[in-house]
């Protein structure tokens, strides 16, 4: 079964914050994003789980979006919140800032749920063990920008406030947190206005997606919001101030019939000591000398539902990005299955709440893989 190799010269999620910076002319940064130069004041707005597909097959629920000018990017591997957040807080691949699935292995800390900061499946808070500016130590864009003398703001829930996934790729500026649409819009407006730079987030279409499915009728009256939150955005942009409106990954429906419970399958435990990731993007970490073994037994089980490889071929293909740091390679699965089609490998004891999840991602298919990048700039 051939990989898929992704495209390192394609633009990428990673592309977005310092191509916004560089047309505010804020020094340090470069674009590889074709944006209108001469900003001042801009907003990366992530908008979790808007797909590239899935906003062109329901563009008539989102007639505000579907407007704005538009590029598609690829996200990278895992398509993931982790991930994507720490492209755009970053601009690294997950190669590089190493959060390279929503739970993976750290050394001499064991399994971290990257979304949490604690243990996978559950345990204690572990942002004084696993330190997060020391799980990703390099300077986030946004301390890169306030360095340079740019007023900075990152506006969230404020259930995120200090967390470990906040501290560890968001870190830098002045954090707004938030509780609905209402000052969210508010909170970006603002910072527009007075010629700074924010990133924002909304969380509740990729929820929705998850419980619903992209595409159900939940999900398109979300959808619907959004477009309206945008819209608000746009209507007060100043003359020179830019909305970036970009997404962390896309979603499958996931096919109950392409699933296999690992918690019920003894065969895919077999030698393995821990397993990471999430349902559409699994790291198999192995017991010492049963490498070979479980390789073999993972793709006899998923067949043609999953590419299954060994890390080093994993990393040869590009998934993480042209560059694995040394650090982020241990964190690898020492076999990674990334899924196909709407299957996925569950666990049902161990993930109750994940594996309930109808929507699903995570793994290099483009409904996963392709985000849109809107714009619009203010008159």
């Amino acid at each position: 079964m051939e990989l898929p190799r992704p495209d390192p010269d394609r633009p990428h999620l990673a592309d977005v914050t310092p191509a916004v910076l560089t047309a505010m002319g804020v020094g340090g940064f470069r674009s590889r994003l074709q944006l209108p130069g001469d900003v001042a004041g801009a907003c990366v707005l992530l908008v979790d789980g808007l797909g590239a597909d899935l906003l062109e097959r329901y563009a008539a629920d989102a007639p505000v979006l579907a407007a704005m000018r538009r590029q598609t990017l690829q996200v990278g591997f895992p398509s993931t919140t982790a991930a994507g957040l720490a492209a755009v807080g970053t601009g690294c691949r997950s190669g590089e800032h190493g959060m390279v699935g929503m739970s993976f292995m750290l050394p001499d800390v064991g399994l971290i749920n990257a979304l949490r900061w604690r243990p996978q499946p559950w345990g204690e808070d572990l942002r004084s063990t696993a330190v997060p500016e020391e799980v990703q130590p390099r300077p986030t864009v946004f301390e890169r920008a306030e360095s340079a003398g740019v007023a900075v703001s990152v506006i969230s829930g404020a259930q995120f406030a200090g967390s470990g996934l906040t501290r560890a790729v968001l870190r830098g500026g002045q954090f707004i947190g938030v509780h609905a649409l209402g000052d969210l819009a508010a909170a970006v407006t603002t910072v527009i206005a007075d010629r700074g730079f924010c990133y924002g987030y909304h969380a509740d279409l990729d929820l929705v997606g998850h419980l619903h499915g992209p595409g159900s009728p939940a999900w398109r009256f979300e959808l619907r919001q959004v477009d309206r939150l945008v819209e608000s955005v746009v209507d007060e942009l100043p003359s020179g101030g830019l909305l970036a409106v970009v997404a962390d990954h896309g979603m499958v429906h996931l096919d109950p019939d392409e699933t296999v419970d690992a918690d019920s399958t003894d065969a895919l435990l077999d030698g393995v000591a821990a397993l990471g990731g999430e349902v559409r993007a699994r790291h198999v970490y192995v017991r010492d000398g049963a490498l070979d073994d479980v390789l073999e037994t993972w793709r006899a089980v998923l067949g043609s539902r999953a590419w299954v490889v060994g890390r080093d071929d994993a990393v040869a293909a590009g998934w993480f990005g042209p560059r694995v740091d040394d650090v982020v390679l241990k964190r690898v699965g020492d076999v990674v299955a990334a899924m196909r089609g709407t299957a996925g490998v569950l666990r049902k004891t161990v993930e109750p709440i994940e594996s309930s999840l109808v929507g699903q991602h995570g793994s290099l298919t483009d409904a996963e893989q392709q985000v849109p990048l809107l714009t619009a700039v203010g008159d």
